[in-house]
């Protein structure tokens, strides 16, 4: 058996909500790593962001008796760690009144205390094993990591959310009111055909904006999806479709493959996903560049990648890229790549963006492929 992480579990565990807590991810490793001989005791201490505090999770094999409180009080002095070793290594360490063997694993140092696998085993672990202890811990820093900034990027959203739902009811009134004197000016001016086309104009284009700002306060809301069998690369080509006179002013190749595969999700709202991440890409594109289009198909979902052949992006944008009202474009609002996030983390996808080694921005989505025939959320 190996240790280390199930990803599909944990990938299970960060598209629900209600498992994104840290402590579940170490006691399920703590549980991998018992199952392991000669392995008879586990420990694993860490630090809790939201409690910031630190904690630990204790594990026995069945068949051993728990240590005394006296010997977990040792243990938790740390009286035993002379020093503090580099994060990712697998050292032995000598523990007063313990006869077996035991080793430590740290994880990394926060608020200057150390995180760590404990083990203590029957009889030395063979170096496969000691590889897969180390292992195991860079996943645990490294899935710590991705569940605080999955936590992090709700919290933005929902912030996101009471604003925007703030300033549509503002908007909504405002937009109510041009609309009806739009209306009036149309009925008072039969006799004059250019005014009263004009009037025209501006109630229908009043309906729009009241129609797309209605569409932005209910995207990503799961309880209005209205999931059904899409097209993937129809959705891709109808976003393109929107975007022609500009990729036809930059003169810009657009590569997309000629293959597909049904998604099960909100046609609308998925669309709203692609607006926004090519309208990016042609927008940061240089003249005669090329947009790429690809994915890969897999049992239960689709891998998909959008790339560009612009400046790509730094280190700050790839942390902030998604964060309410962070922009690189002029009079951008910073809010589509946002909204995108949340669509996307609602159909129980994954959204992230990379620098190219070759220059460029690349976006990546995984999305989930049906299994059983899909129905309204």
């Amino acid at each position: 058996m190996t240790v280390g992480f199930s990803l599909q579990k944990l990938r299970n565990n960060f598209n629900d909500s209600s498992s994104l807590d840290i402590p579940s991810l170490y006691q399920l490793q703590s549980e991998q790593l018992i199952s392991q001989h000669p392995i008879f005791f586990v420990r694993i201490v860490y630090h809790n962001s939201s409690r910031k505090v630190h904690e630990e999770v204790i594990k026995y094999a069945q068949t051993q008796q728990p240590f005394s409180q006296k010997n977990l009080a040792y243990l938790r002095s740390e009286e035993w760690l002379a020093d503090y070793p580099p994060a990712f290594t697998f050292h032995e360490v000598q523990l007063k009144d313990f006869q077996s063997i035991s080793y430590i694993c740290p994880i990394g140092y926060k608020n200057q205390k150390p995180e760590y696998i404990q083990i203590i085993a029957h009889q030395p672990l063979a170096s496969n094993l000691q590889n897969s202890v180390i292992l195991s811990a860079m996943l645990l820093s490294k899935y710590t990591d991705i569940v605080l900034e999955n936590n992090r990027q709700k919290s933005e959203i929902k912030l996101l959310e009471e604003i925007l739902h703030r300033v549509g009811h503002q908007l909504r009134n405002s937009l109510a009111l041009i609309g009806l004197h739009a209306h009036n000016l149309y009925l008072k001016l039969q006799d004059n055909l250019p005014q009263q086309e004009q009037a025209i104009i501006i109630r229908d284009s009043i309906q729009n904006l009241d129609t797309n700002l209605t569409q932005l306060l209910d995207c990503g809301q799961s309880a209005k999806l209205k999931i059904a069998l899409q097209d993937l690369r129809s959705i891709l080509a109808e976003s393109l479709k929107c975007l022609e006179p500009c990729i036809d002013q930059k003169q810009l190749k657009i590569c997309i493959p000629e293959t597909s595969t049904s998604l099960a999700i909100d046609r609308l709202q998925m669309k709203q996903v692609f607006d926004n991440i090519l309208s990016n890409a042609v927008h940061f594109s240089p003249d005669f560049g090329t947009i790429t289009c690809s994915w890969q198909i897999f049992q239960s979902e689709v891998f998909i990648k959008i790339s560009d052949e612009g400046p790509g992006l730094s280190q700050e944008d790839i942390k902030k890229i998604f964060t309410p009202f962070y922009s690189r474009r002029p009079g951008g609002t910073g809010l589509g790549l946002t909204i995108a996030k949340k669509i996307v983390l609602d159909h129980q996808g994954s959204l992230w963006a990379q620098s190219l080694s070759q220059g460029g921005a690349q976006f990546c989505l995984i999305l989930p492929r049906p299994t059983t025939r899909p129905t309204n959320i």
